[in-house]
Parts: C-alpha cells; structure tokens; sequence
C-alpha cells in the first residue's frame, strides 16, 4: 500500500478494513437496506475500536481473534480472495484455496493492524443510495469525517442467500482493496505459480510478525 503516504488516509483504510473483516456479531435483519448494513457495522467496529485500547494498539492477536469470532460470516472472504488471486484460483487445489484465504486475511490485519492508532475522532457518514430495491449486488458509499477534508471509503456489498449482506469489496480514495493486490498476485502467479503465491504470501505475513514484536 505505497500509494497511501498520508497518515489520514491510512487510518481510514484501516477503518475500512476493520469493517469489512471484523464486524461486530449484530443479528442481521432480512431486509435491511444495504447502506444501513454498512452504517450500522461501520458505527460498531469504530466504536470497538475506540473502546479496547489493545485493538487500537494494533495488538495484532486480539485483531485476529475479532476477525475469527466475530465476524467473518458478514463478508464473502471466498469471494475477495478469489477475485484477489485472478484466473489463478481456477488452478489452485481446494487446498491452496484454503491456504490462500488464510495468508491473504492474515496478510490484510498485519499489514493495517500497526496504523490502527491513528482512529480516533474519525466518524462514517454514507451518502444517499442509489439502487433498486431488487438489486442483488450494491456499492455503497461513505465519507470517513474527522480532521482535515473527508476521505472517499466505499464498499461493494452483496445479497447474501439468506437474507441480509455481505462485503467482498472495498475502496479508499479511488483504489480497490482487490485490484490493487490482483496486480500483485498476479507477477507471483506468473513468475512462480500458485504455490509460489502461497509461499510469498507466508513470507510475508512472517516479515510482518518479526517487525511487530
């Protein structure tokens, strides 16, 4: 995430991070409008976040565990990490798919867990929605308001087969979460195949792991 050099747009990626990985567990009504789904989950995880300083703190076990616990039902990981790998997920094994959505959320709460720091006085505003009341997959669209102008945060969310919604994409400031590491995926794909991928992704989350201690 070289693009991102402000410390401004790096909390609010953070924040839409957290949001799409960690949602706190709130039951889902059946019908409720997507922007609502988003206000309301985007509300909750700001507020955890202010409210438990070893998740502000970027105590990256305890960010993990509120990934694991408490949300991962409320985004299509499956479908964000697939979308993430490119036409590589087709060769991989059932297998490596599952190693792949595992350093890929691994990689993703690493790698943002260190500026969690900078959320602090940050609040979510969405703008009017613009979608048919049968429309199965919405973008939603939000300003991350505090110091400073406001930060573009918008989500991909989709219906999900029960009811209620799902993430499986997001973007800050005009750069999707997915594309910006299909290209990334892609020249390890190209260079050393689906398990170089997995390899260089485990690598990574290790480099991450040393320098956090």
């Amino acid at each position: 995430m070289n693009r991102f050099l402000s410390r401004r747009h790096l909390s609010a990626w953070v924040l839409g991070v957290a949001c799409a990985l960690g949602m706190v567990g709130v039951a889902q009504a059946a019908d409720e409008a997507a922007d609502m789904f988003i206000k309301r989950v985007s509300s909750d995880i700001l507020d955890a976040i202010k409210a438990d300083k070893s998740i502000k703190n970027g105590e990256v076990n305890k960010i993990i565990t509120l990934v694991d616990q408490r949300v991962m039902p409320n985004v299509n990981f499956l479908r964000m990490t697939a979308s993430a790998v490119g036409p590589g997920w087709r060769q991989a094994t059932p297998e490596q798919q599952k190693r792949l959505q595992e350093e890929f959320k691994i990689l993703l709460v690493r790698t943002y867990s260190g500026a969690l720091e900078q959320v602090s006085d940050q609040a979510i505003v969405v703008k009017p929605l613009r979608a048919a009341d049968d429309d199965k997959e919405v973008l939603v669209r939000t300003e991350v308001r505090g110091k400073g102008d406001p930060i573009q945060l918008d989500y991909r969310v989709e219906k999900a087969a029960g009811g209620g919604w799902k993430v499986y994409n997001m973007n800050v400031m005009g750069i999707w979460l997915v594309e910006n590491y299909k290209t990334q995926f892609a020249q390890e794909i190209n260079a050393k195949g689906v398990e170089g991928l997995i390899a260089s992704l485990a690598e990574r989350n290790k480099t991450n792991a040393r320098a956090s201690k």
